[in-house]
């Protein structure tokens, strides 16, 4: 009978975080932020076809870097979990925190039990009457669940990301302007991102419609931009 190496627990998380991190930070990265008119996301994707940002319900919007195909399964998880309660309850019973406990609770299963954890950070983001009741929910491949207060950043680069998004911030940015403090912060100093390269979307605080999730077309982008 062959003998089994000992690995510590220990090692084996650290491992599996390692590896999670590499795969994430080779992806481009995301800005959430709350802004006067709302809840607005932007990432940097060049891709017109992937999409980063999405809508999950009524005022409740995804966000997802790392490995596409793993994010995008998570996403289609979150609009059925929220449709189903939905449907069972009620509309307002649908809320971003426990879509992100979900999330959390789906992630820490895969990175304590399965061979190899998910490569994704998730957002959460959620719109209310006013900016104090926005909520932004960062998940991470562990399943780690942070309530980010102002301004969230996920993917390769973040901390810098993070301290360029400190400079460029305040809370009574409109729309045009949160726009373009999350790609100044993207871009950082020694780049320029065209509009092409932008994939923004926002909750409409404002919105007449019951749905809040608004996309912005790469024409809208540079109009913002401008």
């Amino acid at each position: 009978m062959s003998q089994q190496f000992y690995v510590a627990p220990e090692q084996v998380m650290k491992d599996r975080a390692d590896y999670a991190r590499k795969g994430i930070a080779r992806g481009k990265a995301l800005v959430g932020l709350i802004a006067k008119d709302g809840v607005v996301l932007v990432a940097e994707n060049p891709s017109a076809t992937l999409r980063k940002v999405s809508e999950i319900y009524d005022r409740i919007a995804f966000g997802g870097v790392g490995k596409y195909n793993e994010f995008d399964q998570l996403r289609i998880a979150g609009v059925r979990h929220a449709d189903l309660k939905g449907y069972n309850y009620s509309r307002e019973d649908v809320d971003a925190r426990s879509l992100a406990n979900q999330y959390a609770q789906m992630l820490g299963q895969i990175f304590t039990h399965e061979m190899k954890p998910m490569e994704v950070e998730l957002l959460v983001a959620e719109v209310g009457g006013e900016a104090t009741h926005d909520t932004l929910f960062h998940i991470l491949y562990d399943g780690t669940v942070m309530d980010e207060e102002r301004f969230s950043v996920l993917g390769g680069d973040a901390e810098a990301i993070k301290e360029r998004m400190e400079n460029l911030f305040s809370p009574d940015l409109d729309t045009a302007a949160a726009v373009k403090a999350a790609v100044g912060a993207l871009a950082g100093p020694d780049r320029e991102l065209e509009a092409s390269d932008i994939e923004a979307a926002m909750l409409d605080r404002d919105s007449s419609h019951r749905r809040t999730f608004r996309r912005f077309e790469d024409d809208e982008v540079a109009e913002l931009l401008s």
